[in-house]
């Protein structure tokens, strides 16, 4: 390592974001003219599943097991390692461009929806399902879908940027984000110690929300930092993640707009529930 002296005014400096340089800037908006895609389904969804974006392909599929046909989607691939979501299509459903972001056109005007936690709650309250009703349950399964939105950003934009990610691998940055993952992961163990799911007894959007990075990560597949992190040791969030992986509509959400990995496991778009035929999953 280098000492380094951050100058008084800071410019961008393009040859400094390492592999994600070509889409990175610190200013917002569209770079090109390209309108968005439309089906034929009521609710229309831009993403890729990476952990934010397998939330609402989860959360839709698992609307669909309960047989609320209103849930029926239409999943188009947003790729942003090309700079899908600098379009000025998707600038107009999420101007953050950041996925995943979701149309509903089911009334006289369509809504638009970004930031994963928001859509899971519009769903929730939408369609009745996976939010308690009962104040009490309410606020803590809310609690614990804001707990994910502020530590995730640790997690992956800490942690898995400076583990994984970075073109340099600093110590203290490293060891900075290590430590606090591990503290999360012991947040939820105890709290999972005491409850079946993560706000009680009842499965939930809080459930959702935090399946595709904590139990992603002591699955190991996130930055590939399992034996890194000892997650072998938070047993109670390894007992829920195991649980959560074995449902059918978890093993169809997790797959939709992926386009790595095994083919059995890429979907990456989902127009209809016979899509999946021939993945191997119910």
């Amino acid at each position: 390592m280098t000492d380094y002296l951050p100058p008084r005014i800071w410019t961008w400096n393009t040859g400094n974001g390492g592999q994600f340089a070509n889409i990175n800037r610190p200013v917002a908006g569209a770079t090109h003219e390209k309108d968005l895609p439309v089906g034929a389904h009521p609710l229309q969804l831009y993403s890729l599943a990476t952990p934010n974006g397998q939330k609402v392909t989860i959360m839709l599929e698992e609307l669909l097991a309960l047989g609320h046909a209103g849930a029926e989607y239409d999943a188009w691939l947003i790729k942003i390692g090309e700079g899908d979501q600098f379009s000025s299509g998707f600038v107009a459903v999420n101007p953050n461009s950041k996925i995943p972001a979701l149309m509903d056109r089911s009334g006289a005007k369509p809504i638009r929806i970004f930031e994963s936690g928001a859509i899971l709650q519009y769903l929730a309250e939408k369609f009745g399902a996976f939010l308690p009703t009962e104040p009490g349950a309410r606020a803590e399964c809310l609690s614990w879908l804001f707990w994910q939105m502020g530590s995730a950003p640790y997690l992956g934009g800490g942690f898995g940027h400076f583990y994984a990610y970075a073109p340099t691998k600093i110590e203290y940055a490293i060891d900075r984000f290590a430590m606090e993952a591990k503290r999360q992961l012991d947040v939820l163990d105890r709290q999972l110690a005491q409850n079946r799911y993560i706000a009680g007894d009842e499965y939930t959007i809080a459930d959702i929300a935090i399946w595709p990075w904590y139990g992603g990560l002591v699955k190991s597949r996130l930055y590939d930092a399992g034996e890194f992190l000892s997650v072998q040791d938070y047993k109670n969030v390894m007992r829920w993640a195991d649980a959560i992986d074995a449902r059918p509509a978890v093993q169809r959400g997790r797959i939709v707009n992926r386009v790595w990995g095994e083919p059995a496991e890429q979907l990456p778009e989902r127009h209809a529930a016979t899509d999946f035929d021939g993945r191997g999953i119910d």
